[in-house]
């Protein structure tokens, strides 16, 4: 039950773009089309997931072990680095067509401060490994999930005529607002 709790706190409630305000320049940047959403939150899910694990392992058995704890920021910011670069690497060996698919969306997620924001929340929470890896894959879903939304959204917005003045970036700053509040009300949830 705690990580059912945790899960759906991670998506619905306390949601990385909504709440915590975290990746939100990947968040209007690519939340034109639906097509892009997914397939940069499918990329998100996969390198958040993994950058917590390695990351929460590093921490306890090397920075912490040996009172490198001031290191933290560089080392994951190194790690996070290192682990899109890795991720590139074996998808266009193993996969080039998904490699293709996503191959503009890993570089954008070296820069995301979501990824980085989660491996510092997971030992600011200190959580065990398992309720790392759970919070940092939920995380990522409600990240993807505001995305699409979003995109979903966007694109119904193309198709309606809004005023000259709010066209671009004022209607999507609105509608990211409405989003936060609509997303609010799933507060009192857990």
């Amino acid at each position: 039950m705690e990580y059912i709790i945790l899960i759906i706190s991670a998506i619905l409630v306390n949601n990385i773009v909504f709440a915590q305000t975290l990746g939100i320049c990947p968040f209007l940047g690519v939340s034109s089309k639906i097509s892009s959403s997914v397939g940069m939150g499918a990329a998100v899910v996969f390198v958040i997931t993994l950058a917590t694990l390695v990351t929460f392992l590093l921490n306890q058995y090397l920075l912490v072990p040996f009172n490198l704890g001031f290191l933290q920021t560089i080392v994951y910011i190194l790690v996070i680095a290192a682990l899109v670069q890795m991720v590139e690497i074996i998808l266009k060996k193993v996969s080039p067509s998904l490699y293709s698919a996503l191959g503009i969306f890993l570089p954008l997620i070296t820069t995301n401060c979501a990824v980085l924001g989660v491996a510092l929340l997971v030992i600011q929470k200190e959580f065990n490994l398992l309720q790392s890896v759970v919070y940092g894959f939920a995380t990522a879903i409600g990240f993807g999930l505001a995305l699409v939304i979003m995109a979903g959204i966007r694109e119904q917005l193309e198709l309606q005529s809004v005023p000259k003045g709010m066209k671009g970036s004022p209607i999507t700053l609105v509608t990211a607002g409405i989003l936060a509040l609509a997303f609010m009300g799933f507060a009192n949830l857990v």
